[in-house]
């Protein structure tokens, strides 16, 4: 089981990440909660227009946990540093659902990143947790740290 996101605007991934996904596993997609965390619902081919502009898969609603069922994550990013540290769009949301990831042991996550956003360093919160892995166009898989 894949937990992914639906790419929007030149978001790596693209168009066909979802149909390609989910040919070779169930997928799990977020949906925005109102105070920016994210719930999860399988992904049926349908998405529905969510809040801010968002797509949101249109089926039943499986809660904030279900995204530590899955065995990969895959996680949007602005840029992703040396250390797996991970820089998003400022909302929380993927900090929220990724604190509810075991530390060891759990789902493998992966941020998937244009070539030049695998950077030497991001700015730091005590709450961000980071990647164990990016893939990009150029580079493909590079993997942080084990699991």
């Amino acid at each position: 089981m894949v937990a992914s996101y639906v790419p929007i605007g030149s978001e790596p991934g693209g168009s066909s990440l979802l149909a390609a996904l989910a040919a070779q596993a169930r997928v799990l997609l977020p949906v925005l909660l109102p105070d920016g965390d994210l719930e999860w619902a399988d992904y049926s081919s349908e998405l529905a227009a969510g809040p801010r502009g968002l797509l949101e898969p249109a089926g039943p609603r499986l809660g904030v946990s279900a995204v530590a069922t899955a065995d990969v994550v895959l996680v949007p990013a602005l840029a992703v540093d040396r250390r797996g540290l991970r820089l998003g769009r400022g909302g929380g949301s993927y900090d929220r659902a990724l604190a509810r990831l075991p530390e060891s042991g759990g789902p493998l996550v992966v941020a998937l990143l244009h070539d030049g956003e695998l950077v030497d360093a991001v700015p730091a919160e005590p709450h961000d947790r980071p990647v164990h892995a990016v893939i990009t166009p150029g580079g493909g898989l590079t993997v942080f740290a084990a699991r």
